[in-house]
């Protein structure tokens, strides 16, 4: 079996994103490490583990338990259940630091968006090496949501090219991230912009900083990056399960496995722990 280091922030990675994958490897056997930037235990983004300030009444303390568009934003039951599980694991109580944490069989990459949290993450050059690292030593590598634009950032110095040029991926679409975006702009109203890690600057059309186009100025052609047309999959309300892949729109190229959003996490995990030794 193998053993897969997931790197993250100290707070605001996705629950279901980072649990759902911790899940489905260490049920598969694999042995899972963590790595945070200083080697203290992380916490995921608590609004998308509860949905609790998620709706228009989110910052009243009598009401803030009632979550209607939260319930739809947030984890589902399976992404809570392997929350709870992983709060739990000795390893994810005990990470390593981001500059001691070693390669051995596969690296997964985690999304999320608060900004906040996920900034450190994105821009970090230790964990942006340890993307070249990984792909240089052909490793499994595994990036879901955010996770496919720290990919996309990594370069490696010997080309000057990113470590996804010349791959097919997906990633968190444009489609997926303005929808959610201007849903929270009306019912999160007193922080508008929660589900965007990165606005535009004055004169960049609406979405340039969103994850799709950047990981897609980063590849060697822009049909590089891959969508779905299916109705189910690119609905942004269904879930991939257990034992229900329908959902899950994922993309394999050689030993690099890409996914959207939390809602294929478990196909995501799966089709990675399979590349594993």
């Amino acid at each position: 079996m193998a053993t897969v280091l997931i790197p993250v922030p100290a707070r605001d990675s996705d629950p279901s994103e980072v649990a759902v994958s911790w899940s489905v490897l260490t049920a598969a056997g694999h042995t899972v490490r963590f790595a945070t930037p200083e080697g203290k235990q992380a916490t995921c983004d608590e609004l998308m583990v509860t949905g609790e300030g998620l709706d228009l009444w989110g910052r009243v303390p009598g009401l803030k338990k009632l979550v209607a568009i939260g319930r739809v934003l947030r984890a589902d039951s399976a992404a809570q259940d392997a929350h709870r599980a992983l709060l739990a694991d000795p390893a994810w109580q005990s990470p390593s630091r981001w500059d001691e944490a070693e390669l051995e069989d596969g690296l997964l990459l985690p999304g999320g968006h608060r900004a906040r949290g996920m900034r450190e993450y994105l821009e970090s050059p230790v964990l942006q090496g340890l993307v070249v690292d990984a792909f240089r030593r052909d490793l499994p590598v595994a990036a879901i949501c955010h996770g496919v634009l720290l990919a996309a950032r990594s370069v490696d110095p010997e080309t000057e090219l990113s470590v996804l040029h010349g791959r097919k991926t997906t990633a968190l679409t444009w489609g997926l991230e303005r929808t959610a975006w201007r849903v929270a702009r009306r019912t999160r109203f007193w922080d508008p912009d929660y589900y965007r890690t990165y606005l535009e600057e004055p004169g960049q059309p609406e979405g340039y900083m969103s994850v799709q186009q950047e990981v897609t100025r980063a590849l060697a052609a822009p049909a590089d990056f891959l969508d779905t047309t299916d109705k189910l999959q690119a609905g942004g309300r269904a879930r991939d399960r257990a034992g229900d892949e329908r959902p899950a729109f994922v993309v394999e190229d050689g030993k690099y496995v890409s996914a959207r959003w939390p809602g294929d996490a478990h196909t995501f995990a799966r089709r990675f722990s399979a590349l594993l030794p």
